[in-house]
């Protein structure tokens, strides 16, 4: 039996007649007679044991990537502000210059 995300035509007519009586308050047990019910069933199941399946793993530590360092907000390393200030003083010099 192969899982698939899709419904067939009579799978879906199955799910819409559930669906409907139960909003209608009545009682859905007539829909075991129609011959995708099995199906339907069968697929619920499955979806069941892959959504258990994946809660039961781990969750991952450190990304396929790796981790990346973020700066902290409102923080400004010492290199990088004298970094900044060599760069601007050295725009105004190439200003200075041009005129």
């Amino acid at each position: 039996m192969r899982i698939s995300n899709s419904f067939s035509e009579d799978e879906i007519q199955v799910l819409d007649f559930i669906t409907q009586t139960l909003l209608r308050g009545g009682d859905p047990r007539i829909a075991t007679r129609n011959k995708a019910f099995g199906s339907v069933c069968r697929k619920v199941i499955a979806m069941k044991a892959k959504v258990h399946e994946l809660k039961q793993r781990p969750a991952r530590e450190e990304s396929s990537v790796g981790t990346v360092a973020s700066p902290a907000l409102g923080h400004v390393p010492a290199d990088a502000a004298e970094a900044a200030e060599t760069a601007e003083a050295h725009a105004h010099d190439d200003i200075a210059t041009a005129v």
